[in-house]
């Protein structure tokens, strides 16, 4: 269970931790190049023999699920790597050419007593990190390979074998919670930051991002649902109280009847937007949207887009610079709204204004991948 794992696996391993009975979790903590998933992506081995989640996408499940077995008997953990499969086709490795290292582990109430712990976070939505010790190039690895720490925002659990080290590791990790971060780190069996002797793996659990839908139409229903099935956590925000209902909107986490501006404002203020959240605005009113960009501009968001034609959106670009937005701050709006996918019902544009988002998030063109070369999953 990782920062990058589904409800699904969370609750299994839950179950299985709980009722005492050892298990084997498979991480992905680092990759190169065009590697299938990323870094915190997990697979899970039971008592039972089954399997739940992935880490390659079937590439080398078969021979992880053996390496997990053989850590549910012998309880120590072990680093694996992965690469390109050659011209056997039987051979272990990845057909897309990346390279991936997995760290395979077990998992039970007696050497890891904070499991609990992580998952209930996990599950509330209350942000968490496990650091753990996935690699020791220096002496004697065994006192260091495998031990972990639990990090929340004003609370440390565990320890990695030294107070220094432990005081670093923490403060690396509060870090990368603040940001939703999961990678790794390096220190020195001193805390040393960049050291060579360890290798400490961070797996943040942080709330979900945001999507912020202003507008209750229709588009906003069928967006709602794929932001939903894309991790983001919905909102669905319209002044009008006949419109903003649940009925309306079941898939939506929330439905709040609020002025737009106000509602982002008072969200800002209270700390619970980041770079990851998605502003959309779906409202074609200019006493809406206006105001609510202006607003949205201002604040350091991941993606901000607005519905409406060509001439819709030079007159609310017009507006915004009477409000003093300079050319640096209007260029982070996506307006008209969307990829062009030739989208025409509620169902293809949310497609569409999805796709941008998971363009915009990671680097992503939008072309078609047969008109492209090179990597196709950036980093």
């Amino acid at each position: 269970m990782t920062g990058g794992d589904p409800p699904r696996v969370v609750e299994e391993a839950h179950r299985w931790w709980r009722a005492g009975e050892p298990f084997a979790r498979a991480t992905v903590v680092d990759t190169w190049r065009s590697s299938p998933l990323p870094p915190g992506t997990s697979m899970l081995v039971g008592p039972d023999g089954s399997a739940v989640g992935s880490v390659s996408g079937g590439c080398v499940e078969g021979a992880v699920y053996e390496l997990a077995q053989e850590a549910i008997a012998s309880g120590t953990p072990v680093l694996q790597r992965y690469g390109v499969s050659d011209d056997d086709a039987f051979a272990v490795g990845l057909t897309c050419g990346g390279i991936i290292d997995v760290y395979v582990e077990r998992i039970d109430p007696t050497g890891f007593p904070e499991f609990g712990e992580v998952a209930t976070a996990v599950r509330s939505g209350a942000p968490v990190a496990e650091v753990t010790c996935v690699a020791v190039a220096g002496p004697d690895p065994a006192a260091r390979l495998g031990r972990r720490m639990v990090v929340g925002p004003d609370t440390t659990t565990g320890t990695l074998g030294s107070r220094r080290l432990d005081a670093a590791a923490a403060e690396a990790a509060r870090g990368m919670l603040a940001g939703g971060r999961t990678g790794t780190l390096r220190h020195g069996y001193d805390g040393r930051p960049l050291g060579d002797e360890l290798t400490l793996f961070v797996s943040a659990h942080a709330a979900p991002p945001r999507l912020l839908v202003f507008g209750a139409v229709d588009f906003a229903a069928a967006l709602a649902r794929i932001g939903g099935f894309l991790g983001y956590r919905v909102t669905v925000c319209d002044a009008r109280p006949v419109f903003a209902t649940r009925r309306r909107f079941p898939e939506a986490h929330e439905v709040v009847t609020d002025w737009p501006h106000r509602y982002l404002r008072a969200e800002a203020e209270a700390g619970r937007l980041d770079e990851r959240t998605a502003v959309c605005v779906l409202t074609h009113d200019p006493k809406f949207d206006v105001p609510l960009l202006d607003c949205a501009l201002r604040l350091p968001l991941g993606y901000i887009g607005a519905m409406g034609s060509r001439r819709t959106h030079e007159d609310r670009l017009r507006r915004l610079r009477e409000r003093g937005l300079g050319a640096d701050r209007l260029a982070r709006l996506s307006s008209p709204i969307g990829l062009d996918l030739g989208a025409r019902t509620p169902e293809e544009t949310a497609v569409s204004i999805a796709a941008e988002i998971v363009a915009d998030r990671w680097g992503g063109s939008g072309a078609r991948l047969t008109s492209r070369t090179g990597r196709i999953h950036r980093v």
